[in-house]
């Protein structure tokens, strides 16, 4: 049976995608901070699953955890970095700054880590990470969030560059969405994409290995013209 790691599936993307790989035939194990979710995730899924509950703001505990998970599953070949926080920042506070910087860098970053070192021990694997439209732009008024979303995306994609210098069939997969209907969205802003659309991309994706994935597809033009763009003329339209 294929196995993957999924952190962040208490929620949003992570819990769709835990659904949706499940329906695949994955035996998931399902990380996150709130354990009752989490059971109650494994509850609705086929087959048995594994639960080990995480805070990725302690980044070392939860290496530690993710490290347990994958011993206690046996033979993980997919793990799926799904935890993230946005903030709006109307006031410039540390305290939101450094939950952001927290979870979107140093946790996305420990987490990596531990990820890279089992599929190169295990010689092959497929690490995905969850990264954002946001890479490509800045805004004022979340000027972390942006900021750590250019982090993952690049961290990344020095990743899988450090992967195919090694040799090993180790896949390494950036995925940007746009916006998708999560509790971490507001409003109905452009393009907004129901959660089991976005995700149904992304596991097409992943199953066929790709290096980028952008959630819907069409996003991906709107990351080339925004890479194109001058930030003069950038920011005109933010």
């Amino acid at each position: 049976m294929k196995q993957a790691v999924i952190v962040g599936a208490s929620s949003g993307l992570g819990w769709e995608l835990a659904i949706q790989l499940a329906d695949k035939g994955y035996q998931l194990g399902v990380m996150g901070r709130r354990e009752a979710l989490l059971n109650e995730l494994v509850e609705k899924l086929p087959g048995s699953h594994f639960v080990q509950t995480t805070d990725v703001t302690n980044a070392e505990q939860s290496q530690t955890e993710l490290e347990g998970l994958i011993a206690r599953m046996g033979d993980v070949e997919l793990i799926v970095l799904s935890s993230g926080v946005g903030l709006f920042e109307h006031k410039l506070e540390w305290a939101a700054e450094r939950e952001m910087i927290d979870v979107n860098v140093r946790g996305f970053a420990a987490l990596t880590i531990v990820a890279m070192e089992h599929f190169t021990q295990r010689g092959a694997g497929h690490l995905a990470g969850i990264s954002s439209m946001a890479a490509h732009i800045f805004g004022a008024k979340t000027v972390t969030y942006h900021a750590t979303k250019a982090f993952v995306s690049n961290y990344l994609a020095g990743m899988r560059q450090r992967a195919i210098r090694s040799g090993l069939p180790i896949i390494v997969t950036t995925i940007e969405p746009g916006f998708v209907k999560t509790p971490m969205v507001h409003g109905n802003p452009l393009w907004m994409a129901p959660v089991e659309k976005g995700v149904a991309q992304m596991v097409t994706g992943l199953l066929k290995k790709k290096n980028h994935i952008f959630i819907t597809k069409r996003w991906r033009y709107i990351a080339f013209v925004a890479d194109l763009m001058p930030h003069w003329l950038l920011r005109k339209f933010l």
